[in-house]
This record gives C-alpha cells, structure tokens and sequence, in this order.
C-alpha cells in the first residue's frame, strides 16, 4: 500500500480555506449551498473544491473533522485555565458547534452518515479528564463525577441543540442547570 504523498503548501492552504469557506457557508445557508458557493467565499476554481473533495459528502464529513479538529484545540486552550470555569467553556463551545452547524449535521445524515457526539468525544478523552479533574479540584463540580458520565450528559444536551438548533440564551439556561445539578449540594 502506498503512503499518499504529502500536500504541497499551496494545496494545503487551499484546503483550509475551502473548510473555512465550507464552515461559513453552510451555516449561513444550510447543507443545501451548492460547492460553487463554497468555492467562491474560498476564492478558489470548483475544480480545487472536487480535487480536494470529490463529492459533497467528502466536503461536508471533513467539515465535521474540521469542527472537531477545532474543539481539540479549544480543550487544549482551556487545558491551562486555574479553575472549573474551563470545564463550563468547553461544554458552552460544544453546544455552540452542535447547534451552529446543525444544518452540516442534518445533510450528512440525509447521506447516511450520522455524526455521533459520543464518540468525537472520546475523541478528546483526556483532556476533558484534566478539565474534570481541574473542576472537581477547585470544587466547581462534585468529587465523585466521572469524565463518561460528563460525555454523556453533554452528548445528550448536544444531539438536542443540533436536532432543534438552541439559540444561544437556551444553551447558557441549559448549561446553569447541568452545572447546578453537577456542583452537588
């Protein structure tokens, strides 16, 4: 099996920008925006988006990725913050992803492709494990929670807000009431 070669910069930066471009689009406009759309916001020939992503899926499964790949490094940002208040970013910055791009979302789905919450995840394991851990040392939540059953309930709460697209009050509402049920009492 051959190792695919490396993407030259100027492929490399195309690619980002095409993700980039893809991000805007398809929050603005739905899954349903056309890949010309896409390669206009990006500045780049449609050919660029097809060489990249060969069909719509492809672009809107590394869109996914691309999501992803963004909140590894809003963990591993917040990974360095003193106290629980990191915990309750990164779960307000899943919530956000869910619901923002709950459109990208809905049209995988229509191709078959279901995203999971859980697993992207457990993706990100353990830095949430030191995001927890942080939590439960500055007392934020109560000492005997686990990282899996915070997967959990965030995986719920996050397949609600992609299903019905929570406005942004809604998610801070929501979150409140998690963090007041995981402070304890």
């Amino acid at each position: 099996m051959e190792t695919p070669r490396p993407l030259r910069a100027d492929a490399r930066r195309n690619r980002a920008r095409i993700l980039d471009a893809a991000v805007g689009v398809f929050a603005e406009r739905g899954a349903s925006a056309s890949t010309e759309e896409v390669a206009a916001r990006a500045g780049v020939a449609i050919g660029t988006v097809f060489r990249h992503f060969p069909t719509k899926p492809d672009l809107l499964k590394a869109v996914v990725m691309s999501l992803q790949d963004g909140l590894v490094a809003d963990v591993d940002a917040l990974a360095g913050a003193p106290d629980a208040s990191a915990l309750r970013l990164f779960c307000a910055r899943v919530l956000a992803v869910g619901a923002d791009n709950r459109a990208v979302f809905a049209r995988l789905a229509e191709t078959g492709t279901r995203v999971h919450v859980g697993d992207a995840l457990s993706r990100l394991r353990p830095a949430i494990d030191r995001l927890v851990e942080r939590a439960r040392s500055a007392g934020g939540v109560r000492a005997d929670l686990v990282t899996e059953e915070l997967i959990a309930l965030l995986s719920a709460l996050c397949q609600e807000a992609m299903a019905e697209g929570w406005g942004e009050e809604f998610r801070e509402r929501t979150l409140a009431l998690l963090f007041e049920g995981l402070a304890g009492g």
